[in-house]
């Protein structure tokens, strides 16, 4: 069961990396996205991401759930909410961030909350006291806005492009690696695409290991496909199923 659990943790956090927003060029809005998640080809879950202009201000809403044969003994339901502004670069500055975890036993629920113009934000632990002022820079996201800014840069193969990162309590400088062109097959269609890698710090199921490959569409769209890594066990693949997009 402990494996079990770290399996979908790490589908989770896969996920994360590279399910925000993703075909605003094309000025779709709202959009929805639905990803199968499994571990060695075994389903373990579903995620969701959902994006939303209200008003003045951009909204990407992620969820992802266990299905019925892992939530039996391990139910999981989680949800990140992610705010940005409607300006340049797109997709906006980052201002809010919240991510509440609820996996068997484990919850989480944190927040961070962005001073672009002071150039601080305030991380804060909201099942605890902790609360952190940390200092940041020009243009600083939070892990999901980051990588729907990267993924409409000039990306080309063999030159990494770098970008600020606030998902805790200290600023990270990740770089993405621009892997290769490759044609991937998926339930709703073959693509041609972009495979990335962003060098994320890695942590708990990830440690020892390399970031995971995300494949982009190679169109104005950047569609994120696919998504995998490997874990201490096997590999964990999230592979987009559905949605309007």
């Amino acid at each position: 069961m402990k494996l079990l659990a770290k399996i979908f943790a790490s589908s989770l956090a896969l996920f994360v990396l590279f399910a925000s927003g993703s075909v605003f060029a094309a000025g779709r809005i709202p959009e929805k996205l639905i990803y199968r998640l499994s571990w060695s080809g075994i389903p373990v879950g579903t995620a969701t991401q959902e994006i939303v202009d209200e008003g003045e201000v951009r909204r990407v809403v992620s969820t992802a759930k266990s299905n019925e044969w892992l939530s039996a003994f391990f139910p999981v339901n989680d949800r990140t909410d992610s705010f940005t502004t409607k300006e340049e670069p797109f997709p906006g500055k980052s201002y809010y961030f919240r991510m509440q975890i609820r996996e068997g036993r484990r919850a989480r629920d944190r927040e961070i909350t962005f001073d672009q113009a002071g150039r601080k934000a305030v991380y804060h632990d909201l099942m605890g006291t902790e609360r952190v002022e940390v200092p940041i820079v020009e243009n600083t996201y939070d892990i999901y806005s980051s990588f729907l800014h990267a993924r409409f840069l000039d990306l080309q193969v063999g030159k990494p492009v770098y970008l600020h990162v606030l998902d805790g309590k200290e600023l990270q400088r990740i770089e993405i690696r621009v892997l290769r062109k490759e044609r991937v097959s998926t339930p709703v269609g073959e693509f041609d695409t972009i495979a990335i890698e962003p060098m994320v710090k890695p942590e708990g199921v990830f440690e020892g290991k390399k970031g995971a490959v995300i494949w982009l569409t190679d169109d104005h769209r950047r569609i994120p496909v696919k998504a995998q890594t490997k874990v201490k066990v096997g590999s964990v693949t999230a592979l987009l199923i559905g949605g309007n997009y």
